[in-house]
């Protein structure tokens, strides 16, 4: 009788926060219409609107993303306040200039998935749990801060002027960003749905890498300077395909990595079973199974980024589809994901051929998005280093 009461009163609270959830995110879609309604057009509202709805889903079904979103908009809004329209306060002020100005809070990003890698293979190797949570709230903090400064850029880019203002998903400095963040997010949700840390410091390690590059982008090539966008970028297409390709480019490189752990996992389970790292680690069915489902979202979303994509081809170029370098690409990496899926669907595949496959996979993604930019030529050519 008591087990039951307690378990009303558990289920009467979470509605009680769910519910709390929905009006804050009500009251803040409210007043970013009123504040910054002037800076928005149409298609920003509408994706204002899509995110709210998406905030609230994902409130519900994972409470920490609740906390997650109040730290990124107090963090944010306290930097705009602190800029007052500004720009020049980021060298002036000490909270911009050391910790929220975008460049600040992205170097703090930088720092925190480095040390959350360490801290995971730490508390692995140590077989320390609290190792283990230590590395997932560097994880949430360096999450936090790279979406702050995704926030603040947005309005700094508007402090330039009305007219170069943008959402920051336009170079590769900003993607590589947002790969970063959306990466993490998507681990971390897998992380408290399958209650393992083991994967956390594979999957951080390809965002470290992703980190690696950024630091050299920004430094050698001073990637980070906010610049006018090229005509071809200034279309609302932008801010809903590039977004929603790179949810699909984070699930595909979490599967990468989950097939690495798989492959050293079931290499060591065949030597010694009862090893602290095998034992240590999700089994070779949770692995398998989350790969699986990696694939499957990564999929989804890249299918749907694609249809985004031609839609934006026709806008800008006259045509759905144009063979050029970046949508043949594009297509490949369709067709494999596609591929491995219809085998696990009709054929039953697991195990270590579809480990070796995804990682095989991340390589053909990496040189989609990447490497027709540097190597081939094409109607994307802007988007090369």
């Amino acid at each position: 009788m008591s087990e039951t009461i307690r378990q009303n009163q558990t289920d009467s609270q979470s509605w009680l926060a769910v519910g709390a959830w929905w009006t804050l995110l009500l009251l803040a879609t409210v007043f970013i219409l009123v504040a910054y309604g002037d800076h928005l057009d149409v298609y920003e509202v509408t994706i204002l609107f899509i995110t709210g709805f998406s905030m609230a889903w994902l409130g519900k079904v994972w409470p920490p993303f609740r906390w997650h979103a109040l730290a990124v908009a107090i963090l944010s809004l306290f930097a705009l306040q602190r800029y007052g329209g500004d720009l020049s306060m980021a060298q002036q002020d000490g909270w911009l200039n050391y910790i929220l100005a975008s460049q600040s809070a992205f170097m703090w990003m930088s720092a925190f998935y480095i040390a959350a890698t360490f801290t995971y293979f730490g508390g692995l190797i140590a077989r320390s749990d609290y190792t283990q949570k230590l590395g997932s709230s560097f994880a949430w903090i360096a999450t936090t801060m790279g979406m702050t400064g995704l926030m603040v850029r947005w309005r700094e880019s508007h402090m330039l002027g009305s007219d170069i203002g943008y959402i920051p998903v336009s170079n590769l400095y900003e993607v590589f960003i947002l790969f970063c963040v959306v990466t993490a997010m998507i681990y971390l949700f897998y992380e408290r749905r399958y209650k393992t840390r083991g994967l956390g410091g594979f999957v951080m390690l390809i965002i470290t890498a992703a980190v690696m590059f950024l630091l050299w982008y920004a430094f050698d090539r001073n990637a980070h300077e906010i610049e006018p966008l090229v005509p071809a970028l200034q279309s609302y297409w932008m801010k809903i395909h590039v977004p929603t390709n790179f949810i699909g480019y984070g699930a595909f490189a979490i599967a990468a990595m989950i097939g690495v752990a798989y492959l050293l996992v079931s290499s060591r389970a065949e030597k010694n079973p009862q090893s602290h790292f095998v034992k240590s680690m999700p089994s070779l069915a949770a692995m398998d199974d989350l790969m699986h489902k990696s694939i499957a979202l990564g999929f989804a979303f890249f299918t749907v980024a694609t249809i985004l994509g031609a839609f934006w081809a026709a806008e800008a170029w006259g045509g759905y589809w144009s063979w050029d370098p970046k949508e043949t690409w594009a297509l490949i990496v369709w067709l494999n994901y596609a591929a491995w899926l219809h085998m696990r669907f009709t054929k039953g595949w697991h195990g270590r051929p579809m480990a070796w496959w995804a990682i095989v996979g991340l390589f053909i993604t990496l040189f989609a998005f990447l490497g027709v930019n540097m190597f081939l030529s094409g109607l994307h050519s802007y988007g090369g280093l």
